[in-house]
């Protein structure tokens, strides 16, 4: 799989913005190859759905079918990349990229509060409660200082989970601002 995707053209950002694609994204670079059938279980829809939207995603370059799991006569999809980016800047020169982006954050805060809609302290262990939730910060920083901490904090992410690979304790987590260990129900489905 390969670390990044970067969109510069805003129709593939609003391609992939859509709510159910973002969730079929995020499901197989979560848990991993699945086909139309085993995503529409896990998400509430018709594999016909599921089907349609995991060809758009196709068509973008988002996923690829993974021939290694072919199941049957089902096509099973997986994600070519860990990671989606665009420029901001690039996109924010013109009304349709400036749209594409509100319609993405959009997608994204649905995500993190759909997330924090299952998160609950009960069930957790002490350990996971005392690290999990959210920060919230008020602050007054230029731009600079900004783009240092996004850097820094990349650079603290990925040295955390190199150090900790193979942790029998570790599990995936949602990771923004702040984090929180995904849900049962997420690891289940």
């Amino acid at each position: 799989m390969e670390e990044q995707y970067t969109i510069s053209d805003p129709r593939v950002l609003k391609a992939v913005a859509h709510p159910l694609r973002v969730r079929l994204l995020g499901l197989l670079r979560g848990d991993g190859p699945a086909t139309a059938s085993e995503l529409g279980r896990k998400v509430g829809e018709s594999s016909g759905s599921t089907s349609y939207h995991l060809r758009e995603l196709f068509k973008y370059g988002f996923i690829e079918e993974d021939a290694d799991q072919r199941d049957g006569r089902e096509r099973r999809w997986r994600a070519r990349h860990r990671y989606t980016s665009w420029d901001a800047v690039e996109l924010s020169a013109s009304a349709e990229g400036r749209e594409a982006l509100r319609i993405i954050h959009l997608r994204q805060a649905e995500m993190v509060g759909r997330v924090m809609e299952e998160y609950g302290q009960a069930g957790w262990s002490e350990e996971w409660a005392d690290v999990s939730g959210m920060s919230d910060h008020l602050l007054t920083l230029p731009p600079a200082a900004l783009r240092e901490f996004k850097d820094r904090a990349e650079e603290l992410l990925r040295d955390l989970v190199a150090r900790h690979a193979g942790d029998p304790g570790a599990r995936k987590v949602h990771v923004w601002l702040g984090a929180v260990p995904r849900t049962s129900q997420e690891e289940e489905s």
